[in-house]
C-alpha cells in the first residue's frame, strides 16, 4: 500500500504549540466549577486571553501565582479558542498593593486603563514597563497621585493619544504663556483667539495646568514626582485628563468609580485637624 506523501511548504510559518511568555495578570473570570479565564499582558504579544484549567480547585498549585497584579513567568499551549496555562511562577506579587482598599483600586485602575488600551498580539515593551515601574511605584510612594498621573500621560503618548501641548491645533501657532483652551476632542490645546471660535467644543486649561502637563509629558518619573502643585492645579489637570481618556474609550471606568468611592470614604473616616 502506497504511503500518502506529508507536504513541506518552507514558506509556511511554524509555530510552537508551546511556548513561555512572562506576563502582568490583569483580570480573571470564573469559567464552570473550577477553571478560570485571564487576561493578562505580555511584552512581546500583548494582550492575551488565556484559560487556567482547574485552579479554583482545593490545593491547586497555580492559584497563588495568578492572582490580579502578579507579575508571572507562564508556560502556555496553543489552544482552539483559548491557550493553556500548563505552569505558572510568580515573579513578583507586589503585596503592597492589596494592603487596602484604596491601594486595589489604584492598582486595578492601572490594570482597567491596560486592559482598554492594549491590543491583542500586538506587544510593547516601553508599555511593559511603565506598567512594572508604575506597581513598584504605587508599592513605594508616598505621591501615589503623581505615580497614576505619570502613567496616565505615557500611556496616552504610547498609545498615539499624546495630547498636542505646543502648538494650537487650528491655527498651529506655537502656544504662548497665558491661559489657553484645551480639546477634548481633537486631543489638544487652543490658543485663546481659535478657542473663542469654538467655545461650545473646548475647555479652559490655565497657564499653570498646561504647564503641568508639559512637564509630565516631556520628562521622566524621577524628575516630576517631587514637584509642588497647588492642588486647584492638581484637581484641574487630573479632571482633565480622566475626560481625555474617557473620551478615547467612549466609556466610564469601573475602577476609576470603585477608586473615587473608595477615596472618599478614607477621606470621611479619618479624624478631623485641629
Amino acid at each position: 500500500m502506497m504511503k500518502r506523501m506529508r507536504w513541506y511548504n518552507p514558506d509556511m510559518p511554524s509555530r510552537s504549540r508551546v511556548y513561555r511568555t512572562e506576563a502582568v495578570i490583569l483580570r480573571r473570570m470564573n469559567l464552570g466549577e473550577a477553571d478560570r479565564i485571564l487576561t493578562a499582558y505580555t511584552p512581546d504579544q500583548g494582550k492575551l486571553r488565556m484559560i487556567a484549567k482547574g485552579v479554583r480547585k482545593p490545593g491547586s498549585r497555580k492559584a497563588g501565582h495568578l492572582e490580579p497584579f502578579t507579575r508571572a513567568q507562564l508556560l502556555l499551549a496553543r489552544g482552539r479558542d483559548l491557550d493553556i496555562v500548563t505552569q505558572v511562577e510568580a515573579l513578583e506579587t507586589y503585596p503592597a498593593l492589596r494592603d487596602d482598599l484604596v491601594r486595589i483600586g489604584r492598582a486595578a485602575y492601572v490594570a482597567e486603563l491596560i486592559d482598554r488600551f492594549a491590543v491583542e498580539e500586538e506587544g510593547s515593551r516601553d508599555l511593559y514597563r511603565l506598567l512594572l515601574k508604575t506597581y513598584e511605584r504605587l508599592c513605594s510612594s508616598d505621591n501615589p497621585a503623581a505615580v497614576l498621573r505619570f502613567f496616565q500621560v505615557h500611556l496616552l503618548s504610547n498609545a498615539g493619544f499624546g495630547p498636542e501641548l505646543s502648538h494650537c491645533l487650528k491655527c498651529g501657532r506655537p502656544v504662548r504663556a497665558e491661559d489657553q483652551f484645551f480639546s477634548i476632542g481633537e486631543g489638544g490645546v487652543l490658543c485663546p483667539n481659535c478657542g473663542a471660535m469654538h467655545a461650545a467644543e473646548v475647555q479652559p486649561i490655565t497657564l499653570n495646568g498646561l504647564k503641568m502637563l508639559r512637564h509630565y509629558q516631556r520628562s521622566t518619573y524621577d524628575q516630576v514626582k517631587d514637584t509642588l502643585i497647588r492642588d486647584r492645579v492638581q484637581k484641574e489637570v487630573d479632571g482633565l485628563l480622566e475626560a481625555y481618556l474617557q473620551h478615547i474609550l467612549e466609556r466610564s471606568l469601573n475602577a476609576a468609580i470603585f477608586l473615587r468611592r473608595v477615596e472618599r470614604m478614607q477621606r470621611e473616616s479619618e479624624p478631623p485637624q485641629d
